[in-house]
């Protein structure tokens, strides 16, 4: 398996849609979400966990067709139900992508859930391997961010959870953007030192356009990837907020094309009075991404 790079999946917006709710399973694909994340953790409760679990694959076979990326987040590891989650989906449909795990705070949680996708995997013929989404929501998963981005080949994301992360800090969820910064930058670091996409977590208040599309604004400028939502109606937002400019795209394209182009493989060329060199093709090509363009 190849390291995940943050070229791979375009996920400026990821819907969380409760597993449990056959209604919202069956909207969700309409949507306009790159992603959807189906939720088997917070947005099921403990009676109907089982349930929502068996009757996932189904629902995967079904939505996978519709074309959004699928991931599904599992129940968090040292709970009952991580294993069973995590045993249920290594023989779901190759429509699902990735696993994102919740609460992770160490690299031996990864390696938990590696170990777990090895050999159930294995067991299920499952030939597509799934890949790891990581939730930093704690003051300890946010201070091992680094170790937990290179933990594995599948970690594929690394994503900001305001709620739960909020709560370890000692501080409201619903603090103003500036509050954040640091979490922000330290999740940033983590996950471009292992090339990895970063995802800004969701914004709670639904009848706060504002503050949505600051939040948007404000994670895309600092350079994330994409963020999640708790709500259809925040979509529009959030897809405006990380699809590039056509002035974006066209410098992308340039970029990359000048480095193609020049004469004896150099590192760096000139273009339009500027040197441009590997480190910026990166960021052309993130730029691509997410307007779903391979360059």
């Amino acid at each position: 398996m190849t390291p995940a790079t943050v070229e791979q999946i375009r996920r400026r917006s990821c819907l969380t849609v409760p597993g449990s709710s056959e209604r919202m399973l069956a909207k969700a694909p309409g949507s306009g979400a790159d992603e959807l994340v189906i939720d088997l953790e917070d947005a099921v409760a403990v009676a109907e966990k089982d349930a929502a679990r068996a009757a996932l694959p189904a629902a995967l076979k079904r939505i996978g067709a519709a074309g959004p990326s699928l991931a599904v987040r599992v129940n968090a590891p040292r709970s009952a139900w991580c294993h069973l989650d995590i045993a249920a989906l290594a023989a779901a449909p190759d429509a699902l992508v990735s696993l994102v795990i919740p609460k992770v705070e160490s690299a031996a949680d990864v390696a938990f859930a590696e170990r777990l996708l090895d050999g159930v995997e294995a067991a299920a013929g499952r030939t597509v391997p799934l890949r790891l989404q990581l939730l930093i929501e704690t003051a300890a998963g946010l201070a091992n961010a680094g170790e937990i981005a290179a933990a594995s080949a599948r970690v594929e994301s690394l994503i900001l959870g305001y709620a739960d992360l909020a709560a370890s800090l000692g501080r409201p969820a619903r603090g103003d953007l500036e509050s954040w910064r640091g979490a922000q930058e330290r999740l940033l670091v983590a996950a471009r030192a292992n090339l990895v996409q970063a995802i800004d977590g969701p914004f709670f208040d639904l009848e706060d356009e504002a503050g949505l599309r600051a939040g948007c604004e404000r994670a895309a400028a600092l350079g994330f990837d994409g963020k999640w939502a708790i709500h259809p109606g925040q979509l529009a937002a959030i897809n405006d907020a990380f699809t590039p400019s056509p002035a974006q795209l066209e410098r992308a394209r340039a970029v990359l094309a000048a480095l193609r182009e020049a004469e004896g493989g150099a590192g760096a060329v000139r273009l339009d009075g500027e040197m441009v060199d590997e480190a910026m093709a990166a960021g052309a090509r993130r730029i691509l991404a997410r307007a779903g363009d391979a360059g």
